[in-house]
């Protein structure tokens, strides 16, 4: 049976460029945010894994819509079901213990990094569609 990974994201945008975050250990730079703990929604997901990841807490959010593909780094048919959100942030993105690097990309920079993760790029062309980034 294949699995279903559920998760929150953070579509922080900046000078028309989409942040993302890459984990300590890890090549691959992914959306902020995170799986969504049993019983929570998520929203508590994103305002959690927001707090936890970016060391800022969410004023207020914006559903950007589901994204849905084959989850990046799992074992084959894992798929990925992400609800993505736009957010106001109390303060400046900041990693914390568990991120190594935050960086913000366009759409063309972040498909030439050398891993990209699809749910990822999913959000990037959603954005760009909405005229909201770059290419």
């Amino acid at each position: 049976m294949n699995s279903l990974i559920r998760t929150a994201a953070l579509a922080h945008i900046r000078n028309r460029r989409l942040l993302q975050t890459r984990s300590t250990g890890k090549e691959v730079f992914y959306m902020a945010g995170g799986k969504i703990d049993p019983g929570e929604s998520p929203v508590q997901a994103l305002y959690r894994e927001v707090r936890e990841e970016l060391g800022v807490d969410v004023t207020a959010h914006d559903e950007l819509g589901v994204f849905e593909c084959e989850a990046y780094g799992h074992t084959p048919g894992t798929a990925l079901h992400m609800t993505c959100f736009t957010a106001e942030l109390t303060g400046e993105p900041t990693p914390t213990s568990e991120i190594a690097e935050l960086r913000y990309f366009t759409v063309g920079e972040y498909a030439a990094m050398p891993h990209v993760a699809p749910g990822s790029m999913l959000v990037f062309r959603r954005l760009h569609e909405l005229d909201l980034i770059d290419w």
